[in-house]
């Protein structure tokens, strides 16, 4: 059974950086497309960026485009999110995921129960 344990939200100004880390047990995360949703207030959760198995390929959402790096660390079987430039609209919970292809939520198999991001104008 594959679990995942999201860590590193908090509460940050504008303007200001956070690195969210997942963690990964029962299954390598090379056997996985890996990806990161988020969930505001009274929205839809959405496609934030994701990392192909071999790792080559890391497709991002526009609105984070430029500000927001995903990568793996394959010792630790650790996925992380280093976002940075954050904006109070990136204001979520966020999700990390494990499945089989980038962008529909419907293709991921396994998530976490997600970690709380505030950034405050």
């Amino acid at each position: 059974q594959v679990q995942l344990v999201e860590s590193g939200g908090g509460l940050v100004q504008a303007g200001g950086s956070l690195r969210l880390s997942c963690s990964c047990s029962g299954r390598t995360i090379s056997s996985y497309v890996m990806g990161w949703f988020r969930q505001a207030p009274g929205k839809e959760r959405e496609f934030v960026a994701a990392l192909s198995r071999s790792g080559d390929t890391a497709p991002y959402a526009d609105s984070v485009k430029g500000r927001f790096t995903i990568s793996r660390d394959n010792a630790k079987n650790t996925v992380y999110l280093q976002m940075n430039s954050l904006k109070p609209e990136d204001t979520a919970v966020y999700y990390c995921a494990a499945g089989v292809d980038y962008y529909a939520r419907s293709s991921y198999y396994y998530w976490g129960l997600g970690t709380q991001v505030t950034v405050s104008s």
